[in-house]
């Protein structure tokens, strides 16, 4: 059984939660983020930490609370540091450029691939690497998977759009032997 429920979240300097009308609202120095609050659980307060509690002891409620006080952390720490995914670009002439609010791919299509950067989402390209950064964690990383969708890598020459680090389990062609 997960105890992240129970651990409490501490809050830096600079932030501010609410919790009024059912919404939870965290503001701090990157911006602010808002959450709607989920029936059993509660919200407060107590010498700089968040506390999060539940009503009931019934399993869906203990796996709000684990939940909760989840989403509530990446909120806290999006408005505090911000999350970034980056993604890199391999392939013989695949090519990324930003113009204003959106992205330029080149990635062996008969056209280019434009890609639209959401609100509340930055993109920075240098050479063949993009790095999305944001405030909250979800878009972030749904920004960067839709990205990582436009050419997923293939196994065979690795070619395409992957993460960082990523590691693409390779084949052997046709001839069975590996090269």
């Amino acid at each position: 059984m997960s105890r992240v429920g129970k651990s409490p979240i501490e809050i830096p300097n600079g932030v501010a939660l609410t919790a009024e009308d059912g919404m939870l609202t965290v503001v701090g120095p990157k911006g602010t983020l808002s959450q709607p609050l989920l029936d059993d659980i509660m919200v407060s307060q107590e010498d700089g930490k968040i506390i999060v509690t539940r009503a009931n002891d019934e399993p869906k409620i203990r796996a709000k609370h684990g939940l909760v006080r989840a989403l509530l952390n990446n909120m806290v720490e999006g408005v505090t540091a911000g999350f970034s995914k980056q993604l890199e670009i391999q392939g013989v002439g695949y090519r990324v450029a930003l113009a204003g609010s959106e992205l330029k791919f080149n990635l062996g299509f008969s056209h280019d691939v434009i890609y639209k950067i959401p609100q509340g989402v930055t993109a920075v390209v240098e050479q063949n690497t993009i790095t999305i950064s944001g405030i909250s964690k979800q878009q972030v990383g749904q920004v960067a998977a839709e990205i990582r969708s436009l050419k997923k890598p293939e196994p065979y020459k690795g070619k395409g759009i992957r993460y960082v680090g990523e590691r693409i389990i390779r084949k052997s062609g046709k001839s069975g032997k590996d090269k």
